[in-house]
């Protein structure tokens, strides 16, 4: 559901120049320095980019899925460790609020994450949870006007730089599965919060993930969002639309894997000859191909399919499984494409190969992917 063409052509064409001039160029220096330079993120924040699915009427660009989608792709033929600084507030840091916050709390916590003023984080991962609700044990205990938190989450994107942190904790100890779970906005320097560790991760350096400690910190009721017990069948709402998303940036990564092994392929000789010439490395251009163009067939009529408001539970879990499950094999058929030089840091490629490894991960693991798609089948022949 495009609402207006030339509107969304423009803001396709400066991500495009974006991305191409100032974060591949910026990409060597991400990944040494895992540090984001201070002028490309107040670029980043002059673009709009941290209010892309924030509704217009708190500061944001209010994009349909669609055409998020299409924002995605471009924001994909870049590391992913740049779209990592303002995705949570696109995505599951803010989307409780858009969902389920009071208006006090969109018109203080959503023009903030729009403008990239403030960055957000989500916390539900634990030690021992993740996607099994019911193993969750970190507590908010309500006591007079405040709950009082206690527990530690892991592998937290953005936490390091956040300015809110918006944390899942059971407050019916009673309830063991999902609906003794709430969620709430905690501020960043409230009594009782410490920070791991950055984590030394496999790829996408300047992605900064850490451990977050709630140890008897004192939350304002206020920052409930929404009511007791809400919190994660709210934060299950966005999943759809933050697996659509993972799905066209896989799509997106993909396009420019198969972009640089292209233009190694065709100058690169071997037995007299460019590597593009050699069938079977045209094989594995074609399959590159194929695959990617059915992800970004299937995650576009996907979103088409949300913009509708159809349920789209299964389809997005398709998409999801599909492209990055794709990107993966495009990542390793480009590495072979490049031989020994795709093994080298001094390519790209070598950097993608890692990179990409984490979409088979978050926002619901493959094999989430594969429960969540067989369950619902069964259920519409029960």
């Amino acid at each position: 559901m495009i609402r207006d063409q030339e509107t969304l052509n423009q803001l396709i064409d400066v991500i495009e120049k974006f991305v191409r001039e100032k974060l591949v160029p910026a990409e060597q220096q991400l990944a040494e320095e895992a540090y984001l330079p201070g002028d490309l993120l107040e670029e980043m924040k002059a673009l709009g980019l941290f209010g892309l699915t924030i509704p217009e009427e708190y500061g944001g660009l209010g994009l349909t899925m669609e055409e998020e989608i299409l924002v995605a792709i471009e924001l994909g033929r870049t590391s992913p460790a740049f779209r990592s600084i303002m995705g949570t507030n696109n995505g599951i840091g803010s989307a409780a609020v858009v969902f389920n916050g009071s208006e006090e709390q969109k018109q203080k916590y959503l023009p903030k994450y729009a403008s990239g003023e403030w960055i957000s984080c989500f916390c539900l991962t634990e030690p021992e949870a993740g996607s099994d609700a019911a193993s969750l044990r970190t507590t908010a205990r309500l006591e007079g006007d405040h709950y009082i938190l206690n527990g530690t989450k892991r592998y937290i994107t953005n936490a390091a730089v956040a300015d809110t942190f918006n944390v899942m904790a059971r407050t019916n100890p009673d309830i063991k599965g999902a609906h003794g779970i709430s969620s709430f906005i905690v501020e960043k320097g409230s009594p009782g919060i410490s920070l791991g560790a950055i984590d030394k991760k496999m790829g996408q350096a300047g992605s900064l993930t850490c451990d977050v400690i709630f140890e008897d910190c004192p939350v304002p009721a206020k920052n409930l969002i929404g009511n007791e017990g809400e919190g994660f069948i709210t934060a299950m709402k966005v999943l759809d639309r933050g697996r659509l998303h993972i799905s066209g940036v896989s799509v997106g990564v993909a396009e420019r894997l198969i972009k640089d092994a292209l233009e190694y392929a065709t100058q690169r000789k071997q037995f007299g000859v460019p590597l593009s010439d050699q069938q079977l490395i045209q094989a594995m251009f074609a399959d590159s191909q194929t695959e990617t163009y059915a992800a970004r067939c299937m995650t576009i009529e996907t979103a088409r399919k949300r913009d509708n408001g159809e349920n789209v539970s299964t389809e997005s879990s398709a998409c999801k499984l599909f492209s990055t499950e794709m990107v993966g094999r495009v990542a390793d058929r480009a590495v072979q494409i490049h031989g020994g030089a795709g093994y080298m840091s001094d390519f790209a490629v070598e950097r993608f190969y890692r990179d990409v490894r984490l979409f088979r991960l978050y926002e619901g693991t493959s094999q989430i992917q594969q429960l969540i798609i067989a369950k619902n089948m069964i259920k519409g022949v029960r």
